[in-house]
């Protein structure tokens, strides 16, 4: 991987030859006035990738912002990558096309850039049942979506190595990104290398530990309870790495995926935020850096994605042992 050092212009090459920004805005918890304001904040800080989901409630709002954006001159829609995914219920036989065309609407917009499968698993539409759609048919439906140009590339979130395996064996449209936790305390170096082997870029969400997670509640008001994890911002040696490069610690952890060939989608909806995790390009980590940074040696995952349990298709069925 090429070391990435500008700005707006710092992408990654896709298989299918489409540039995606190597950092992008993540949206997931912002509710639709804030992420109108976050959408626009981060445009004209530089930002051209917005990732979304139809799970997240947001994308109609993020669609007036880039409709607002385009109308005022600040960019043209074919500067923007716009990332969304399909949500479980959309992944249930012959239900993606719609899903996509939905988000599309809401989106107010004739494509995106990167539409992904949400989770390996199908649902019914209220999630009661799980639909035992295997990852092979889900592919198929993406590999059609692909060839209708409603998307301009596809791919996955939370799929393991041997569901992206069993896609890519098909034959079909390949898996141009994979978008999954990665963190410095969960730095998933196996599916990083096993992307690469395939030529499949990468996404890493929770690139901070994901301090807002906390915070979350359910539709219903609901707050989950997490369990207690150590945090990769008060790491010691991400704090002396950030106070010799004069940056924060939440700079250094952005860099350090960076630095490893990744993508990154910080959320936030605090404008100065917003910048701060746009000022990467300006310092590097090396190598030897990120082999300090991972000196820790920790590995746990945040987001085991519970709902999966049980169904056919639960890609984290062997860490729940």
């Amino acid at each position: 991987f090429q070391r990435i050092m500008s700005s707006s212009s710092a992408a990654i090459t896709l298989s299918n030859g489409v540039k995606m920004p190597v950092i992008g805005l993540g949206t997931w918890q912002s509710s639709p006035a804030e992420v109108i304001a976050a959408v626009k904040a981060s445009v004209k800080a530089g930002y051209r990738l917005i990732d979304t989901a139809a799970v997240y409630q947001n994308e109609e709002a993020i669609g007036t912002a880039i409709k607002e954006l385009i109308e005022e001159g600040v960019v043209k829609r074919e500067e923007l990558f716009i990332t969304t995914k399909a949500w479980t219920h959309e992944l249930a036989p012959e239900k993606l096309e719609g899903g996509l065309r939905a988000s599309l609407e809401k989106l107010q917009l004739e494509y995106v850039d990167l539409y992904l499968a949400h989770m390996p698993t199908a649902f019914n539409d209220d999630m009661s049942q799980h639909v035992a759609s295997p990852v092979e048919d889900v592919w198929r439906q993406f590999d059609a979506v692909y060839k209708t140009g409603l998307a301009k590339s596809v791919g996955v979130s939370n799929w393991n190595n041997e569901q992206i395996g069993r896609a890519l064996a098909l034959g079909l449209t390949p898996i141009h990104n994979s978008q999954v936790e990665l963190h410095l305390y969960f730095p998933q170096h196996e599916h990083v290398d096993f992307c690469k082997a395939h030529n499949i870029s990468v996404t890493s969400y929770a690139t901070l530990g994901s301090p807002g997670r906390v915070n979350f509640t359910l539709p219903t008001g609901q707050k989950l309870d997490w369990a207690p994890a150590p945090s990769d911002l008060e790491d010691k040696n991400v704090v002396a790495l950030a106070e010799k490069n004069n940056k924060t610690p939440a700079q250094v952890l952005l860099r350090y995926a960076l630095d490893r060939g990744l993508a990154i989608i910080p959320k936030s909806v605090n404008i100065s935020r917003i910048e701060e995790n746009f000022n990467v390009f300006d310092f590097t980590i090396s190598q030897e850096e990120i082999a300090k940074l991972e000196e820790s040696k920790i590995s746990q995952r945040l987001f085991l994605q519970d709902f999966m349990a049980g169904h056919p298709e639960d890609a984290f069925a062997n860490e729940r042992k």
